[in-house]
């Protein structure tokens, strides 16, 4: 007589649907790089996911847009409980504009206002428009992704 195994949910990789429909969730992503003196620097951020690379928007004096600009490696994790779902990502930052105001950073950190905050994102974000932005685009050179509650099979 087998065991009622309904909780561990569904579990192994998720497919790229999984990953997208994950990823547009307003969950806080942690991303990792390395400071100045090479040591990691972990930070949680809003993220935006297009399918194939994350995007980040720092404020200008976050230490992070800096560390991204010197080196380029970095890492990215998006994770819940519950279903235990995950994506762990390393990546190579691309930067694409430098601190600005009303750069291409402005319709990324609106969607991101408005995943991560409802309908009071656009009040988060409008009086900080005239603050400067980095946008950052994280391409991934590794991606893994799970769910449920198992050891993959690599590790039994």
């Amino acid at each position: 007589m087998s065991e009622d195994e309904s909780w561990r949910g569904k579990v192994g990789r998720l497919d790229e649907d999984a990953v997208g429909a994950f990823l547009a969730e307003p969950r806080i992503a942690r991303l990792a790089c390395l400071d100045d003196e090479g040591w990691p620097y972990v930070v949680p951020c809003w993220q935006e996911w297009d399918g194939e690379a994350f995007w980040v928007v720092p404020r200008e004096k976050a230490a992070w847009g800096r560390y991204l600009e010197a080196d380029a490696r970095c890492a990215i994790t998006v994770d819940e409980e519950g279903a235990q779902r995950k994506v762990v990502a390393q990546c190579r930052a691309e930067l694409v504009e430098r601190p600005n105001v009303g750069g291409q950073w402005v319709p990324v950190a609106e969607r991101m206002s408005t995943r991560y905050l409802g309908e009071n994102g656009p009040k988060y974000l409008e009086p900080t428009l005239d603050k400067p932005r980095w946008l950052y685009r994280l391409v991934p050179v590794s991606m893994q992704t799970w769910q449920g509650q198992d050891w993959a099979g690599r590790y039994k």
